[in-house]
């Protein structure tokens, strides 16, 4: 896709529309990357948006145990509850705003359900799961689990009415709460009609706006429900736009995006969605910046490493037990 011109130092360099699968325990996901076109965006792996849905009494499903090495996860829970329990010991219920980072790094077998409690009563769930890459010197790092609960991730309001939580890095004057190896900034925004937010990239950093919930126009580039915007490392600033109450600009572009199959994927995902906003509804977007690795980048399932013979490494020591095993 051409490149276009803006006011605000970068510009779009591709537009990703999003597919829709199923992970774990068979939970609908949509997912801008990984992709044939985009297998990923250094240093992130892959953003997956769960919901938001409503479910019905003993619908809500998870991921059962399953391994992980070589980078890490970030699980944030908007709506719903998490109960996350791995081969390490560490056990935490993530509910409704706090998040779950975890660094697989040498390997670890990770769970994440539903509590009894919420798969009993049903109710709105709506997650982001993210894949953040490490480079190799830290592939073999101990694993680690960190959590914040919603009280810990700042919010800043910009100049604008936008409102930004931070989870990792810093943005508009306040920095999130985890321990990050890579130098990254992981932010959800919250855009009221006719309201925008400007954001200041280091040079040689990527930069990307996944769109959760409305549309937006990012660095001039109008941008649908569910789309993903990768943007050039031609400046160091850009901005996101929610369009005004009296009218979104590209209603009719997201209706018709909706409608495509290939924007869509199966009808159970389509008809899953749920609030995805229109004219005069409130955006979310997604930011994420960081700092590339720039390593070869060799991935097999739930392994991401620098060679094929290290996937083959990390699935033999998986088999062996030597991830660790779930406590029984």
């Amino acid at each position: 896709m051409a490149t276009h011109a803006l006011t605000a130092g970068r510009t779009v360099a591709r537009v990703a529309r999003p597919f829709h699968t199923y992970e774990g325990a068979g939970f609908p996901v949509r997912r801008p990357f990984p992709t044939e076109e985009l297998p990923f965006v250094d240093p992130f792996l892959m953003i997956d948006q769960v919901g938001p849905v409503e479910l019905a009494p003993g619908e809500a499903k998870g991921a059962p145990p399953h391994p992980h090495r070589g980078f890490e996860t970030i699980q944030y829970v908007l709506d719903g509850d998490i109960a996350n329990a791995d081969s390490r010991g560490h056990r935490a219920v993530v509910r409704a705003g706090g998040v779950q980072w975890l660094t697989a790094g040498s390997g670890i077998v990770h769970e994440a359900l539903p509590t009894p409690e919420f798969l009993a009563s049903g109710g709105r769930q709506h997650m982001l799961q993210i894949w953040l890459n490490l480079p190799a010197r830290l592939k073999g790092v101990p694993p680690r689990s960190q959590n914040a609960e919603p009280a810990d991730l700042p919010v800043a309001v910009t100049p604008e009415g936008a409102e930004l939580t931070v989870l990792a890095g810093t943005g508009h004057g306040v920095t999130g709460p985890f321990e990050t190896r890579t130098p990254v900034l992981v932010a959800h925004g919250r855009l009221a009609p006719g309201t925008r937010a400007e954001f200041t990239v280091p040079a040689g950093h990527n930069a990307m706006v996944y769109v959760m919930r409305g549309e937006a126009t990012v660095s001039g580039e109008h941008l649908p429900d569910g789309h993903l915007a990768v943007l050039a490392r031609d400046g160091e600033r850009f901005t996101v736009e929610a369009p005004s109450a009296a009218g979104a600009p590209g209603a009719a572009a997201a209706s018709s995006a909706t409608a495509d199959p290939s924007a869509t994927g199966t009808p159970e995902a389509a008809g899953a969605r749920d609030g995805a906003g229109g004219p005069g509804a409130v955006t979310e977007v997604l930011v994420l910046t960081g700092e590339p690795i720039g390593e070869p980048v060799a991935r097999s399932g739930p392994f991401v490493m620098n060679t094929p013979d290290e996937l083959r490494r990390a699935e033999r020591d998986f088999r062996q037990g030597l991830m660790g095993r779930m406590p029984v």
